[in-house]
């Protein structure tokens, strides 16, 4: 009996193994060879783009683009049916990492930058085609987090770490909004946008991240929010080896999330007031520290509920 259990649970396992999104694994093994490759590059390649070695920014997207695909695939196979639509949208994730990748790739090849890039009529239509298609990667990231709204995931925990991370996700895109936006304006011939406020980019940073330290960075907003997309389900999958209840783990991962949230418009208001994030003023030190002082009010009062 034992053994018949146990080959029942194999096969169930390896059914839900083989409903992995195959074109979202295919993307996360390619960008996952990006890294090494970039990461050597790294190191033999002694050229430097805007204050950074020219292959440092096609190792971090690498990085993001593996850790991303391999999320939605994973978020895929959670789902109880298959959607023709979310493995539509996937196929289109997979083709706007190709095409971003690939661009950023070949500019960091040429000695150049990838963002902004409007010099010559080559760079501006690289620089148009990335445009376009991460408008693309949002609407299929859009459709993918309302399929999941739309079908019932049986551990709520689980369906509500999907969503807030599929739902904050987006807001971290919207985060980089700005930094194409006239406000952005560096006032530099061909350049079109920037992700430092108040200093010019490639300024001194942060180690690996480049954030500045000398002025506002949109790109903190940015990252945090898209990591969402880890975090909270992550946090609802801490939860489960807790002894809390189901209906105390969907509250804490709300409260969770509506933090998280605040987080993120809280840091691009934070670069948008050209602060570097280890120097906040008097303005930001109180937000931040109502924002702590809610989030743990608020799940206080969840555990109090729990325990009464």
């Amino acid at each position: 009996m034992t053994i018949a259990i146990a080959r029942k649970q194999a096969r169930k396992q390896a059914r839900k193994q083989a409903r992995w999104n195959r074109p979202l694994l295919g993307l996360t093994a390619v960008m996952a060879g990006l890294v090494v490759v970039t990461a050597l590059g790294i190191f033999v390649d002694q050229r430097v783009v805007t204050g950074a070695p020219v292959w440092l920014k096609p190792f971090k997207f690498s990085v993001s683009f593996a850790v991303y695909g391999l999320t939605l695939a994973w978020m895929l196979s959670v789902l109880p049916r298959r959607s023709r639509i979310a493995e539509v949208a996937a196929v289109a994730i997979v083709g706007v990492g190709v095409i971003e990748q690939g661009i950023i790739v070949v500019q960091a090849a040429r000695g150049t930058t990838s963002h902004y890039n409007e010099s010559t009529p080559f760079n501006a239509s690289l620089w148009a085609a990335m445009g376009a298609s991460i408008m693309v990667l949002f609407i299929a990231h859009l459709l993918i987090g309302v399929v999941a709204l739309a079908q019932r995931i049986p551990d709520r925990a689980n369906a509500y770490g999907i969503r807030l991370g599929l739902g904050l996700s987006l807001l971290g895109m919207a985060a980089a909004i700005p930094m194409v936006t006239p406000m952005q304006d560096p006032g530099i011939e061909d350049v079109t946008g920037a992700h430092s406020v108040g200093v010019p980019d490639g300024g001194p940073g942060l180690p690996v991240t480049g954030w500045s330290t000398t002025g506002g960075d949109l790109r903190i907003g940015h990252f945090v929010g898209l990591h969402a997309l880890q975090a909270l389900p992550l946090l609802a999958f801490l939860l489960t080896r807790t002894k809390a209840d189901e209906r105390t783990r969907v509250r804490l991962l709300l409260v969770a999330g509506g933090a998280y949230g605040v987080l993120v418009m809280l840091l691009t208001w934070q670069a948008l007031r050209a602060q570097p994030l280890l120097e906040p003023d008097g303005r930001t030190l109180i937000a931040w520290a109502a924002l702590a002082a809610v989030t743990a009010a608020a799940t206080a009062l969840v555990l109090r509920k729990r325990v009464a």
